[in-house]
């Protein structure tokens, strides 16, 4: 079974995000440009001094039998839904070893978070403190691992080829999906279940992000608050929730008749090497990865005709990403309907890559961009890099094979660029 170079294809796509809690109504909330960012509701939240947020649409309690799910971090609630949606989308009737379309030794997982089970880790250590130690659950380092995701959805397919979890800060959902790539490229799998989720919505990460000066402050104004390229940005809005894939060799999809949504062309990688937390400010470790993309893939830029940007709504790295893509692209980014989803779901941190690589896949195959919300007073090193798709969802050309991107940067200088096209 081993070869190389072999065709990916996405065949399921599923996600629970802050604008709802399947792929099809968070499609639908981005090309409406409706914006998930809330005031935050909770006790805590009066004495922080970021009050905003954009939580899940759906809780998955409502989907996930509450016994199961007392036992899974938030994190991997989220994963498993998605997940689930994925593997039925993709057409998939049981897990492996049941469903005869799927050979559970060639089928893999990597499902990523920044973060893990942070909320697991911190409210049980309030268990301890306020309890006493017979009272901390006994779940509670199988719920705080970061491979929890990944390996309780690898229970739910069946995945034999191998469970991974990338830790790449706001990269790592766009690394999993890259990884995932490369075992069907290279013949460790035929399928693989890949995406990124996160759960971080409390009290401590959200008055760290606050204190680093990295984080919206707009309170009074929520749902303008996540402004990606508008002079006033003044930081992201923490988000959360799981984007996931299907992801398969074209070969096995054709031979069991499945319905394709784009093809996974592949990944371009680098390091900033600069800072712990700046972006470098010209963009170079982007402008390396989009060239380690396209020197490593079968990409003629010509064919790319939308980005969905990283674009967090901060001051610095914004510019930084659109700086690289005229880098590398030269006239051709002329051509790319940039949109910046952060807008409306908040940044997901992990989660961001795989809801993102959705949003992306869903944009080639209805051929439509979705627009960037609050952008009321463009900034002028934007408008003179990038064509950013504003106010209203944009149509993508009707005939022919198009390509998009979707750019993930995260902490530590970690760069990820996947890219897409039609089929």
């Amino acid at each position: 079974m081993s070869s190389t170079n072999r065709t990916v294809v996405v065949t399921g796509i599923g996600a629970t995000t802050p604008l709802g809690g399947d792929a099809a109504s968070t499609w639908e909330g981005l090309v409406a440009g409706r914006s998930g960012v809330k005031p935050l509701e909770q006790d805590w939240a009066a004495d922080q001094a970021v009050r905003i947020a954009a939580p899940i649409a759906v809780e998955p309690t409502e989907v996930i039998p509450r016994p199961q799910a007392r036992r899974l971090d938030r994190s991997a609630q989220f994963a498993l839904i998605a997940a689930k949606e994925a593997w039925a989308d993709a057409g998939f009737e049981a897990k492996a070893g049941e469903d005869p379309k799927v050979d559970p030794d060639r089928l893999g997982a990597v499902i990523a978070s920044g973060i893990g089970g942070v909320t697991t880790l911190l409210d049980q250590y309030d268990v301890l403190k306020e309890k006493g130690v017979r009272r901390v659950s006994p779940h509670t380092v199988p719920m705080l691992m970061p491979n929890s995701p990944s390996a309780n959805v690898g229970l739910l397919v069946g995945a034999r080829a191998g469970v991974h979890t990338p830790v790449s800060a706001c990269a790592s959902g766009a690394e999993a999906i890259g990884y995932a790539i490369e075992m069907i490229r290279t013949g460790r799998a035929d399928v693989v279940v890949a995406g990124g989720t996160e759960a971080a919505i409390h009290p401590l990460p959200i008055a760290a992000f606050g204190n680093m000066m990295a984080m919206s402050k707009n309170n009074d104004d929520p749902q303008g608050a996540s402004r990606p390229y508008d002079v006033a940005r003044d930081g992201f809005v923490l988000g959360e929730g799981a984007g996931v894939v299907v992801l398969e060799s074209a070969e096995h999809a054709a031979k069991r008749g499945a319905r394709v949504y784009a093809e996974a062309v592949g990944q371009g990688i680098s390091a900033d090497a600069h800072d712990i937390v700046q972006p470098e400010p010209e963009g170079r470790g982007i402008s390396h990865a989009l060239q380690n993309l396209l020197d490593r893939n079968d990409l003629d830029p010509a064919e790319i005709v939308h980005v969905n940007a990283h674009a967090t709504s901060t001051p610095a790295g914004d510019i930084a990403e659109l700086k690289a893509l005229r880098k590398v692209f030269g006239d051709d980014a002329d051509h790319f309907a940039v949109s910046a989803t952060k807008s409306m779901t908040g940044h997901l941190l992990g989660g961001a890559g795989g809801v993102e690589t959705v949003a992306t896949v869903l944009a080639l195959y209805h051929r439509v961009a979705p627009p960037t919300i609050n952008v009321e007073n463009l900034d002028p090193e934007a408008e003179a890099n990038a064509d950013v798709v504003r106010g209203e969802a944009r149509k993508l050309p009707v005939e022919g094979r198009i390509a998009a991107l979707n750019d993930s940067f995260g902490f530590g200088g970690h760069n990820v660029v996947l890219a897409f096209r039609t089929v």
